[in-house]
């Protein structure tokens, strides 16, 4: 039985949706985010819509989901809804965040209904999960960020996104410093967010930095070549968004950062993780700058999955601007657990 198979036939009974905007200012942009809940039998499933675009939330308040399902006939009915009945989202991703947002919720309705939790659910165990964190290092970039973390917590690994700024006496700074994870960004639309395809650059971090993983380079002549001899450490994100989009890759990657919200479905999302574990590939999860529920749901997902990875899904302390000294260090432990949350 496939782990989607012990979900799908899961009944789920909806009799009320509601959504709740969460918002929050950056150093670059308003980061907005919709809560889904859906409530029925006493119980209320949330989730959360990821959507990188704030005037997109709230959910405009007309949808009437209400009546009963199995959670694979939910997910059906989902995906065939326009879920931006008002406007056209800017990138086709954004339809898979918000479907996420609603798939979420359902699943964890589903669960709490049957008085049950994932883990149990899926016959997993939750295991303490491994985390790194995401700090801007500044313009110019600068190691300090780092090390004020380290004094704190000396063990802490970091995941960080690359720049053309990185010399190779940068580079070297940053050897040593618990580096797990460089993030090329190469892949993505938005131009405020869209990182290198400089060759020169990849050689220099993957020289620089022997142990991190390498994530999301472009690929063209220029750039595989530099990559060539690392082929085990580089990483996709951005492009996975299914099983096809795995398959359509380079080459068969040994690691892989699966996000739950990139995928849509818990169908498509557990397709893509048994493939991974069937040929070994190694995954790690990332954030979506969740304000809400949606940032516990990728920790508890991770310590299913990938617990000893370098999960870039850190509490959400981590994000603020004075992080408080008293943060939960990592592994951080999975407790308490009921539905999907």
């Amino acid at each position: 039985m496939s782990l989607y198979d012990r979900l799908a036939d899961l009944s789920v009974s909806i009799d009320s949706v509601t959504f709740e905007r969460r918002e929050r200012e950056t150093s670059k942009f308003t980061r907005a985010t919709t809560v889904v809940s859906l409530s029925g039998d006493g119980e209320t499933g949330r989730g959360e819509d990821v959507t990188y675009d704030a005037d997109l939330h709230p959910i405009p308040d007309s949808f009437d989901l209400a009546g009963e399902y199995t959670l694979d006939e939910f997910s059906s009915a989902v995906g065939d809804r326009d879920l931006f009945p008002d406007a056209d989202p800017e990138r086709e991703a954004f339809r898979h965040y918000r479907r996420w947002g609603f798939e979420s919720a359902a699943l964890d309705l589903a669960l709490r209904q049957a008085d049950t939790h994932l883990g149990a659910a899926l016959d997993r165990r939750y295991d303490p999960v491994e985390f790194v964190v995401s700090p801007p290092l500044g313009d110019p970039p600068s190691v300090e960020a780092l090390d004020r973390f380290r004094e704190r917590t000396p063990d802490l690994e970091f995941k960080l996104d690359a720049d053309e700024a990185w010399s190779a006496d940068f580079v070297a700074d940053l050897a040593g410093r618990g580096v797990r994870v460089v993030d090329f960004k190469a892949h993505y639309e938005d131009s405020d967010v869209a990182g290198s395809d400089d060759a020169d650059l990849y050689r220099r971090v993957a020289e620089g930095l022997p142990d991190a993983i390498l994530e999301d380079p472009a690929w063209t002549d220029e750039t595989s070549a530099r990559l060539r001899t690392v082929h085990d450490r580089v990483s996709w994100d951005y492009p996975i968004t299914d099983l096809e989009s795995v398959l359509d890759l380079p080459f068969e990657p040994l690691w892989l950062n699966v996000k739950p919200s990139r995928f849509g479905s818990v169908a498509s999302l557990l397709e893509v993780v048994e493939h991974c574990e069937a040929r070994d590939i190694r995954m790690y999860g990332g954030g979506q700058f969740e304000l809400d529920v949606g940032r516990r749901q990728i920790q508890l997902f991770a310590s299913l999955f990938y617990p000893d990875s370098p999960n870039d899904v850190a509490p959400s302390g981590y994000n603020d601007p004075d992080p408080a000294d008293d943060l939960p260090a990592s592994p951080l432990a999975i407790s308490d657990v009921r539905g999907f949350r």
